[in-house]
């Protein structure tokens, strides 16, 4: 099969690349041909005769190659005009964002092109490997840490030395998903002293076990989805959230909040009269902000300064570390070829009752597959 990658649309905001050398090669030996486009990876150091020596080809005008591609990989959604060149029955692989894409997701059925969109990924053992979204919360959990550590006015470990004394920073980390609980054992490994609260009990053991207090509220039924995400809270719930975790936040020297509920905006979790209860100096780092932020004020990748404490919202966290979020990602996008993979045919075998399949893919043969997307979009 041929499997094109293309540098993203928006390179600007996007640093990572859907496939390094090392997959190439790998997707190579499963039979398929991988075309690259000229320069794909030299900001990340990979240079095009490293693609080549995998197994790739270069090109440099992607138009004349994308109406013989069977796989297109990439990490955002790809341009439209892209998608309209594609063969019918292409089959696109990226974080396609189906709630708030309606004309990708259109332009998908419209042209009838398979997708699979990454966000979808069930949270199972077997699709561990190939759970993209996981991979990528887990860089951003460490990210929003070392960017809090580098604005603290205050080092996050303890240290004794002559001259005195000084005690170790106290960070406080709102959900514990994956992102969170990288933060937690980022922050610990730092030297912090950690606090944290989610909305389902059930986190409190993973918690604890990286060191860190687990902060309980009872804010009554607050079950998560089958796929491991936490649900919704009522405005009732948020409102006792948010006092209850006032005499954390107001301790903390670094807040950092994950809360996301997928295909909704983020809860908000801070307002400015919480805000102003902080005491000066405070860092907050914002990790939903790409879903419309936890904390009243944030501003993508913009520090704000409200009642002396530092907002910064990381948008798309994952790029600040592109080579290892390309790494991670690209293997997730290979494991799942991999898993799907027709070896007698040498092609990907896509069927719809597959456990997996039947989650992630988005769209085939001009119909929305994901039960969730098909209910939203007849709404």
């Amino acid at each position: 099969m041929n499997i094109l990658v293309l540098k993203e649309s928006n390179f600007s905001q996007e640093q990572r690349i859907a496939i390094t050398p090392e997959n190439t090669k790998r997707l190579g030996l499963l039979g398929n041909q991988i075309f690259i486009q000229a320069g794909l990876g030299l900001h990340l150091h990979f240079t095009d005769e490293e693609f080549v020596k995998a197994g790739a080809k270069i090109i440099s005008d992607p138009q004349k190659i994308l109406p013989t591609v069977d796989i297109l990989l990439s990490v955002q959604k790809p341009a439209i005009e892209t998608l309209s060149l594609l063969k019918q029955e292409a089959l696109v692989i990226s974080f396609l964002d189906p709630y708030l894409e309606k004309t990708v997701v259109n332009k998908l059925l419209e042209h009838n092109l398979s997708s699979i969109s990454l966000e979808l990924m069930p949270r199972t053992t077997l699709a561990q490997k190939m759970d993209a979204l996981s991979s990528q919360a887990n860089l951003a959990g460490y990210v929003a840490v070392i960017t809090a550590a580098s604005l603290s006015p205050k080092i996050f470990p303890m240290m004794t030395t002559p001259a005195g004394t000084l005690s170790p920073a106290s960070v406080f980390v709102i959900g514990a998903g994956v992102a969170g609980l990288q933060a937690i054992a980022t922050a610990r490994r730092l030297g912090a002293k950690v606090e944290a609260f989610d909305t389902r009990p059930v986190v409190e053991e993973q918690v604890k076990s990286l060191g860190a207090k687990f902060l309980k509220i009872d804010l009554g039924a607050t079950d998560a989805t089958k796929e491991g995400y936490a649900k919704a809270l009522s405005q009732e719930q948020l409102e006792k959230q948010r006092i209850a975790m006032e005499k954390a936040c107001s301790n903390a020297d670094v807040i950092i909040t994950t809360a996301q509920t997928f295909g909704k905006k983020a809860p908000l979790l801070l307002t400015q009269k919480n805000l102003q209860s902080l005491r000066a100096g405070t860092i907050l780092i914002d990790l939903a902000i790409d879903s419309g932020g936890n904390i009243e004020g944030a501003k993508p990748n913009e520090i704000v300064e409200l009642f002396g404490t530092k907002i910064l919202g990381l948008s798309n966290p994952a790029s600040r570390v592109a080579l290892h979020a390309s790494q991670m990602y690209s293997s997730n996008l290979f494991y799942l070829l991999q898993h799907f993979w027709n070896k007698e045919e040498k092609k990907f075998h896509l069927n719809t009752s597959d456990e997996i399949l039947k989650i992630c893919l988005l769209t085939h043969k001009k119909e929305i597959i994901n039960g969730s997307v098909k209910k939203f979009f007849a709404s």
